[in-house]
């Protein structure tokens, strides 16, 4: 695809990376020029044919759609191999090479006349030949390489920055450039493919781990999302009458999966593929992060008997007591936000540790019982006095206050 004079200009202008030259000029102005029109004939000579416009455009500073809540930051990358080497990699000794003493060219020659000047480059250059050239004079010229790396993923040439990334022996770039084209396909089933073809790919070992999991999560969901649309058709299985799903599981985040499988599966066994225990131990997610999700999810169907099962814990000698990888400060906003009524609120914040706090939360949420027995601890009739006055009437907790004011054997302080 050709842009015009006008765009290539607003090209240059907009850029953020520093223009480069091939020659060490003392004079800014000159070397920005000449930057210019040597980029200009560099995208003349890369650009083979009208094919381009169907390439993907790849936007590394995204997250993938549907993958396992990981992202590709080529800059953090390029940062990263810039502190390790103090160049770029050399170019594979399986791609054939031509030293610039045997060819007689080099980038400088591509680009300047005799005199000096700029000029148009040869078309009838043979295409692999210019491309050897190009890739080598930008091999040890790390300013260059990256500006040609911008220039490329603008203009959306991935065919040539895989080339690039390949000659430069960038295989781990190379390799995360085409796992990114599952974007561009919209069957699952196809996507699922290409995902598992992704497997062989020269990944680093922790990227990998990543691919490997976001074709393992892409398997599940085929096989959830066709049982669950059978059975919500079939309209026998209640959970799908009362609660319709709003949107398909497919491409799904991990964590969105995982909610998902609280929420219609919960009590499955964990053999199946749809259990939430399955998910965690097959993704090893985190007992804090399980344990937030299948909070939120039975929350949000108001079943408090599975959410006070999360907190069951019994010591050695057998007690029960409740036991949380979250603050119970925490835990109580969770209940809150899913309109938990307050007898369900109030056993877990008599459980937070610090006794400002705890009031501070009963007071907020109308656990009646935690102020009054906290203004009866601390011996405070005149706040016990005054609380009387925000209880309905002829309650229950009303006539405790009653009781407690008129109790001889409690020493008030005032």
């Amino acid at each position: 695809m050709i842009k015009s004079k006008v765009d290539e200009e607003d090209y240059w202008h907009s850029s953020k990376f520093k223009a480069f030259t091939f020659d060490d000029e003392d004079d800014e102005l000159s070397r920005l020029k000449e930057s210019r029109q040597a980029v200009n004939n560099i995208r003349r000579l890369v650009e083979e044919d009208d094919d381009e416009d169907d390439v993907e455009k790849v936007s590394w500073s995204g997250e993938p759609v549907g993958s396992i809540s990981w992202s590709v930051k080529e800059t953090a990358a390029s940062s990263q191999r810039a502190d390790r080497e103090p160049a770029f990699p050399k170019i594979s000794t399986v791609t054939p090479s031509i030293s610039r003493s045997q060819s007689g060219y080099s980038l400088s020659s591509l680009f300047k006349g005799e005199d000096g000047h700029m000029t148009q480059i040869d078309r009838s250059l043979i295409m692999t030949l210019c491309k050897e050239v190009l890739f080598r004079e930008l091999e040890s010229r790390q300013t260059a390489l990256r500006h040609f790396i911008h220039y490329l993923s603008e203009t959306q040439n991935q065919r040539l920055l895989l080339e690039l990334h390949r000659a430069l022996g960038r295989a781990e770039d190379a390799a995360l450039l085409q796992y990114k084209e599952h974007l561009s396909i919209t069957d699952e089933n196809k996507r699922r493919d290409f995902l598992k073809n992704c497997l062989s790919l020269p990944f680093s070992a922790e990227d990998l781990a990543h691919v490997q999991d976001h074709y393992t999560l892409l398997e599940r969901q085929i096989i959830i999302e066709v049982t669950d649309r059978q059975a919500e058709r079939g309209g026998k299985v209640e959970i799908f009458q009362k609660f319709p799903r709003k949107a398909l599981i497919l491409n799904m985040p991990l964590i969105t999966t995982l909610y998902y499988c609280c929420f219609y599966h919960y009590a499955e066994p964990e053999g199946t593929f749809s259990s939430p225990l399955n998910i965690r131990q097959t993704f090893k997610i985190s007992e804090k992060q399980y344990f937030v999700t299948a909070l939120a999810a039975r929350a949000k169907l108001k079943a408090w008997l599975d959410v006070d099962a999360l907190f069951a814990s019994r010591n050695w000698l057998g007690f029960t007591r409740k036991k949380s990888p979250l603050s119970f400060q925490r835990v109580v906003d969770i209940l809150q936000k899913n309109s938990a009524p307050t007898h369900v609120l109030q056993d877990y914040v008599a459980l937070v540790d610090d006794g400002e706090l705890r009031l501070t939360l009963a007071q907020k949420h109308k656990c009646h019982n935690i102020v009054i027995n906290t203004y009866r601890d601390m011996k405070d009739r005149q706040l016990l006095l005054g609380y009387r006055g925000k209880v309905v009437r002829g309650s229950v907790e009303e006539r405790k206050i009653d009781d407690l004011l008129s109790n001889p054997q409690i020493r008030w302080k005032n």
